[in-house]
């Protein structure tokens, strides 16, 4: 990438890695919004193998900004590496939530925002210190990648995998675990950013004249992003069914991103040229976006109370209930009561017993 057309070509990958970002983040709110439609409705839901979200016009919507915004992932990575554009996913996570909470009524604790924060962050490290992809210009350099030993093996571990997730753990723990589905879809999606590469290159060679259309490449490409696509569809909507948006989106992309990192490393050699402080850096980042995840999904039942607080700062808690617990006993009638439920629970109990010994 020389220096005249690299920065050019940058800021267009960029731009339209951010656009991508906020129509797949919309996407999901319109379509949980349709499934939680149907739900009402009594219809089959689609995490029980229903489709009736296919006569949902909430649904559609969703599905066509989604459309939109894989368009623009689309030619985000013909001007980008995947390195650039797949870890800036991470502001669907941030969209989602945000509009998850004002259209869905799903609340984040404070784990949860610490996690998108954490997740955003480690994102930006990780564009900083991203590797560089060897330069693939033609069909030809992308079918001997292709023939790559470590790519086919790859490939193989993840469609067995996904087999396996489908057949075996899919029936048995699906409806209690987020991450059978969401494993699914991100697996096969590291192979449909390596189809959507692939096409990238083919339509840049179709433009520029050469008859791009005779080639078998680009059909058997464009045939696997298709099956990729539907599966990706179909087990996201069975996620989205089941578990909280909130939760589904961070997963997705961490095991997304994860997975597309490893298959552009072994598909493009990304990591073959890289200095320490490369490598430190998009370690770091990688770390930072699993801690932030951790938070988000480990403890997004869990209120933020003051029993998680450090033990001095707990007994200072406990001075200050026991001096509301005094004040309010002499209390006047115009005053709101500053005691829990609980509290007055166990202080009427006390008064029925005094009462009941006299």
């Amino acid at each position: 990438m020389g220096p005249a057309g690299g920065r050019p070509r940058f800021y267009v990958g960029l731009g339209l890695a951010l656009a991508s970002s906020a129509f797949i983040g919309g996407s999901f709110i319109l379509k949980k919004k349709g499934l939680l439609r149907l739900c009402r409705r009594g219809r089959t839901r689609a995490g029980q193998g229903g489709h009736a979200y296919l006569q949902e016009w909430l649904w559609w919507a969703g599905l066509l900004c989604m459309g939109v915004g894989e368009a623009a992932n689309f030619a985000a990575y013909a001007f980008a590496p995947a390195t650039l554009v797949t870890p800036l996913g991470a502001l669907s996570v941030l969209v989602s939530a945000v509009l998850s909470s004002t259209f869905l009524n799903e609340q984040l604790n404070v784990h949860g925002k610490i996690g998108c924060f954490l997740s955003i962050l480690g994102s930006t490290v990780m564009v900083i210190h991203a590797p560089q992809e060897e330069e693939v210009s033609s069909l030809e350099s992308m079918a001997e990648k292709l023939k790559d030993p470590g790519f086919i093996v790859f490939a193989a571990c993840v469609l067995v995998s996904t087999l396996l997730l489908v057949f075996v753990a899919g029936p048995r723990y699906g409806q209690s675990n987020v991450l059978v589905y969401v494993l699914v879809c991100s697996a096969i999606g590291s192979l449909s950013v390596s189809c959507v590469k692939g096409l990238g290159i083919a339509l840049k060679e179709l433009f520029s004249g050469k008859p791009v259309l005779k080639e078998p490449l680009g059909w058997v490409l464009l045939v696997c992003l298709v099956i990729c696509i539907s599966i990706q569809i179909n087990y996201l909507n069975k996620a989205l069914d089941i578990f909280n948006t909130s939760v589904v989106t961070p997963i997705y992309y961490v095991l997304f991103t994860t997975a597309v990192m490893m298959c552009s490393a072994i598909l493009f050699k990304e990591w073959q040229h890289m200095v320490l402080d490369n490598i430190i850096g998009t370690i770091s980042g990688f770390l930072t976006i699993v801690s932030g995840i951790f938070l988000l999904h480990a403890f997004r039942d869990m209120p933020f109370t003051p029993n998680l607080l450090p033990l001095f700062l707990q007994q200072g808690g406990t001075d200050l209930r026991a001096s509301w617990r005094s004040a309010d006993r002499h209390q006047s009638c115009q005053h709101q009561p500053l005691l829990p439920s609980e509290d007055k629970g166990s202080q009427s109990t006390e008064e029925e017993e005094e009462g009941e010994g006299v």
